[in-house]
């Protein structure tokens, strides 16, 4: 799929704010032992997406109320939705050097009756991005790091309202923080996801 890069400036894809929160010690820890066994930063960025999609359960999949959305809690509290996760995966990946957009997509649950946004990010390697999916693996999932094919956990049907957003943002969309930040439980967040962006 053609990305298209929002903002010229590669810096953007590698600032810190309130989310990507890389410069709090919870994710300067985690980066520094995940680099401390990378020969380098491909190796790192691998070994990044594998700890947050393996390590970090779903919380729809592992049934966990709490909601999470910076990066820092999503660490200390291994937890969170597609959307946190990403977050996470944004964070460490920055913090060392790496730099990554978060993405989105609009897929349809409930036998296609209903649809959410679905939250991932690209990493930029070899002067082109690449869009990974950390959300976790399950039965019918199987999301793997690569900077070649895609390998990522759903794929929009073509002839239907889903869809890839080619947006490369640096910071989460303001619709799906405001969501996130506002649920009190999960099961609020998921009766209120955004269908569209």
């Amino acid at each position: 799929m053609q990305l298209i890069q929002e903002n010229p400036d590669l810096s953007a894809y590698l600032a810190a704010d309130e989310v990507i929160d890389h410069r709090h010690p919870v994710v300067r820890e985690t980066a520094a032992r995940l680099a401390g066994q990378a020969a380098d930063s491909y190796a790192y960025a691998q070994a990044a997406f594998e700890f947050v999609r393996d390590t970090i359960p779903h919380s729809a999949d592992s049934g966990d109320l709490r909601v999470t959305w910076r990066a820092s809690d999503v660490l200390e509290q291994g937890t969170g939705i597609c959307h946190a996760k990403a977050h996470a995966l944004a964070a460490l990946l920055r913090a060392e050097d790496i730099p990554t957009a978060l993405c989105y997509q609009r897929l349809a649950y409930d036998a296609g009756t209903g649809y959410c946004v679905h939250g991932l990010v690209a990493v930029r390697f070899q002067g082109a991005w690449h869009r990974q999916d950390c959300r976790g693996n399950k039965p019918g999932v199987d999301a793997q790091f690569s900077l070649g094919a895609e390998r990522l956990a759903f794929v929009p049907e073509a002839e239907s309202t889903e869809m890839d957003y080619p947006v490369l943002y640096a910071a989460p969309h303001a619709t799906v923080l405001r969501i996130l930040k506002s649920a009190p439980d999960r099961p609020h967040l998921w009766e209120n996801l955004p269908d569209a962006l």
